[in-house]
């Protein structure tokens, strides 16, 4: 056997001792904590007060594969299989990108921004896991609600959050770079569009984490080179063509094309655009109008 007892005590030593190099004490004492709790159905306290408790093999095993997979920098979520997300709990896993505070800070800005109006159809492009159009449908219980994926990948997952949330959200197969172009009855006479969509230009993925490179889908990140804001330039097309009157397009961005998403907007004919920073103090997100 890989630890001394089969004891919670022990499995929590072996867990420390192995990622003690890759993890601050907090954030293992945090994730350990998680697991345990999820693994085996019991409360923080309960955790502390049964620190002599037996784990079956399979428990072990499950810490011992959790232990290998950190060590090969897997993110956390994905081991741990959700993360939450403004309220919910968000299943992810390869299939998705890990929601981020930022996409929170986004879908904040949309209600401040909508209020409380008791029926709209709010669309959410680039869907992946669904953690937006979920939140959207949760905060707005009286709306219709979309999300849309290139990825049927994604979309299964995202049904699968719709159902564990009990939450209707209806979502569709579509590629995004096709809406100027396309009618689509599902996106036709909307409120409101939100999209967090790719826009990592390929060239800057030597700089990023291993873990988000190796293990996110390259799908939902990254752009090519020589046109990063082809993503945003679809979809305001498309916002500009089917929002109604007064409709709000709202995106996350890479906070080095805030001017020139910015400008894009404007440039297509979308009104009131604006730029938010985020509480980092990156220009994170945009917003822009169709005309009254």
């Amino acid at each position: 056997m890989f630890v001394s007892t089969n004891t919670l005590a022990a499995i929590k030593v072996y867990f420390s001792d192995r990622l003690k190099d890759q993890f601050t004490l907090s954030e293992l004492k945090s994730m350990f904590n998680q697991l345990a709790q999820d693994r085996l159905k019991c409360s923080g306290a309960e955790l502390l007060l049964n620190q002599d408790r037996r784990l079956s093999e399979s428990d072990l095993l499950f810490f011992r594969s959790a232990v290998k997979r950190l060590q090969e920098k897997e993110p956390f979520q994905y081991i741990l299989g959700h993360t939450e997300f403004y309220g919910l709990s968000i299943s992810v896993d390869e299939r998705v990108l890990i929601p981020r505070p930022e996409t929170e800070e986004l879908v904040q800005w949309i209600m401040e921004t909508v209020g409380e109006k008791a029926s709209q159809k709010l669309v959410d492009l680039c869907t992946g896991s669904g953690c937006i159009a979920l939140a959207l449908k949760n905060n707005f219980p009286h709306s219709e609600v979309v999300g849309t994926d290139y990825s049927e990948e994604a979309l299964s997952l995202a049904k699968s959050n719709a159902l564990k949330n009990k939450l209707e959200v209806n979502f569709h197969l579509h590629d995004a770079l096709t809406l100027a172009e396309t009618d689509f009855s599902y996106v036709l006479e909307s409120d409101v569009w939100v999209s967090n969509p790719p826009y990592i230009p390929i060239n800057e993925m030597h700089r990023m984490a291993d873990h988000v490179v190796d293990f996110e889908p390259h799908m939902a990140l990254f752009v090519p080179d020589t046109d990063p804001l082809c993503f945003y330039r679809a979809i305001a097309k498309g916002a500009l063509r089917h929002l109604n009157s007064g409709g709000w397009l709202f995106v996350e961005i890479h906070e080095d094309l805030a001017k020139e998403v910015s400008e894009l907007f404007t440039s297509v004919g979308l009104h009131s655009v604006e730029v938010k920073k985020d509480l980092q103090g990156k220009e994170r997100m945009v917003r822009g109008r169709k005309e009254l």
